[in-house]
């Protein structure tokens, strides 16, 4: 029996995303032994977005972490991690949200982004208002060009902010998401080139200040990079992994741990068949094809609707309505949203289901 074949699959409805925990405790514990330092590695749980995965982590030794939603922030609270650091600067409602949770789950240290300072005093204000101080990472801007300050312009908004009082920076962020080179050689280089700046500034600030700055940096692509740097990394998507960065990214260690299952539903002729994965099952902001069967590797997605996936097929004369199929999806981050619980597998069963609680953009908060 192939690793990720379900002896009691006639109990799972479709379509369902499968997690395969063996797989992502082995995944867990990969990030861990690259790092080496564990007390450096501050995942990123926008890919996972659950409670019992965050729990794994936990047991792990990890005891820092990274998100981009209040919900997710949240559901760190709840696990009770140590530090989460909202990976978003909070502007709007968010601000007042993210001071209920410092209130509601004061076993937890919560910080966030800023890039400006108008968003900066307004977050100052809220928390004054309650008598509160938050800490907060400058976001800087080291060529994905999606948010952050530039870092020239760091030490001027560093300035700035020592004069609200219930601010305190303790570090600078930097998330370099458009170093995306399958050649490890040539992502090195284009991260080393971005942090150069960073390095610069962190010599200024720390002047300034007399205190060690925290360095939050990278994703799963450029995790085998920033190990080296002497920094905390927040990859997030090696948890799942999936057909993209496999593909992209071989020289890292990590193996697919989530799958989407779904089941032949017509067979429409001698070389098409579909099934009931559509836009609402696996993540549909790529093109096709967006799913990689493993039982039926010569299955080329044609069409995909709301809750309908049709496949081309050499010979669909060896398929039956009803059929398993086995999916890896290009991205595993936005298709684990698009569920609300998750199938649990180990030794080849189907055992149990964690709920996605953070799917949602509130849980209580």
């Amino acid at each position: 029996m192939n690793w990720y074949e379900i002896q009691n699959i006639d109990e799972i409805d479709s379509p369902a995303l499968l997690l395969y925990k063996e797989r992502v405790q082995q995944n867990i514990l990969a990030a861990v032994e690259m790092i080496k330092d564990v007390r450096r590695l501050r995942p990123h749980v926008k890919t996972n977005k659950i409670a019992e995965v965050c729990k794994m982590m936990l047991a792990a030794g990890i005891t820092k972490f990274k998100c981009a939603t209040i919900a997710e922030a949240e559901m760190l609270g709840m696990v009770q991690a140590k530090e989460v650091l909202l990976a978003y600067q909070p502007v709007g409602p968010k601000a007042k949200r993210l001071l209920s949770l410092v209130q509601t789950y004061p076993a937890t240290t919560f910080s966030c982004l800023v890039d400006n300072f108008s968003a900066a005093k307004n977050l100052s204000d809220v928390f004054s208002s309650a008598g509160k101080t938050v800490a907060v990472f400058i976001d800087l801007n080291t060529g994905m060009n999606r948010s952050g300050i530039v870092p020239s312009k760091a030490l001027e908004l560093f300035h700035q902010m020592q004069t609200l009082s219930s601010l305190t920076v303790v570090g600078l962020h930097g998330y370099d998401g458009h170093v995306t080179a399958s050649d490890l050689q040539q992502r090195r280089q284009a991260s080393d080139n971005a942090f150069k700046q960073v390095e610069t500034l962190i010599g200024q600030i720390e002047k300034i200040s007399n205190k060690p700055l925290t360095i939050v940096a990278g994703g799963s692509p450029t995790f085998p990079v920033h190990v080296k740097r002497n920094i905390e990394c927040s990859p997030g998507t090696f948890v799942f992994w999936d057909w993209n960065y496999k593909t992209n990214y071989p020289d890292q260690p990590f193996e697919y741990a989530a799958l989407v299952l779904t089941r032949i539903i017509s067979i429409v002729d001698a070389t098409t068949i579909t099934t009931d994965l559509g836009h609402k099952s696996v993540a549909a902001e790529n093109p096709q094809p967006r799913v990689h069967f493993l039982n039926a590797s010569d299955a080329v997605p044609m069409g995909q609707s709301e809750e309908h996936l049709v496949l081309k097929v050499p010979d669909s004369a060896v398929y039956n309505v009803g059929d398993v199929l086995y999916g890896v999806p290009i991205h595993i981050c936005p298709t684990v949203a698009l569920y609300d619980k998750a199938i649990v597998v180990e030794n080849n069963k189907a055992l149990s289901s964690w709920k996605v609680i953070a799917r949602d953009r509130s849980i209580m908060i």
